[in-house]
């Protein structure tokens, strides 16, 4: 999934597996031992897995499903589920991004929503920007009256390690166009609301 070369992808998980052998036993390990022998290559290929959208194009994506369309209704997708690492501490951080917006002629395929929020997501991140992005590339590539993004998260680096605070949830948001209007946005969240 991260590359559609079936021989780059052996060589950069055999490269990566290396430094995952040299990382266990520079922590103390044993890499040779029964449990941990086989570690390093899925280490790499999970790594490889969860960065795979350094390597698609959201604009392609995106562009592959426009359809004619004159409504000019709010299009809310709502909770669709991510998981990411966080690029300070290469940690995981996981939770929900909705995505709404206005159509201005076009609309785009509801599943293609879901592929780009993975694009962004399977990178190097922090939250804001992973927001930040998925908003902005909805705005440039789908024809529209206005986008708004908000992104709800959970963080590793900050239940297991530094302040471990287990209960705490970081909240983003990030939009353009018509959501300037405080009325357009509270009319995204009370969509949002729908079915609570």
């Amino acid at each position: 999934m991260y590359n559609k070369n079936a021989t780059t992808n052996d060589q950069l998980v055999k490269q990566i597996a290396e430094h995952y052998e040299a990382i266990l036993r520079l922590i103390g390990e044993d890499p040779t031992r029964e449990g941990l022998v086989k570690t390093p290559t899925r280490a790499a290929k999970a790594l490889l897995e969860n960065t795979y959208g350094y390597h698609q194009d959201p604009q392609e994506i995106l562009k592959a499903a426009l359809f004619d369309h004159q409504g000019r209704e709010i299009v809310v997708v709502k909770d669709i589920e991510f998981y990411s690492l966080c690029e300070h501490h290469v940690l995981p951080f996981f939770g929900t991004v909705s995505v709404g917006y206005i159509p201005d002629g076009h609309i785009v395929g509801l599943s293609k929503l879901g592929r780009v929020v993975d694009v962004f997501a399977r990178r190097l991140q922090v939250q804001e920007r992973l927001t930040q992005d998925i908003c902005d590339e909805l705005a440039r590539t789908v024809p529209n009256k206005g986008v708004i993004v908000v992104c709800e998260a959970q963080h590793l680096c900050m239940k297991m390690r530094g302040v471990e605070k287990q209960r705490s949830t970081t909240v983003t948001m990030h939009y353009t166009g018509e959501f300037d209007d405080e009325a357009t946005r509270s009319q995204f969240f009370r969509l949002l609301d729908m079915g609570k």
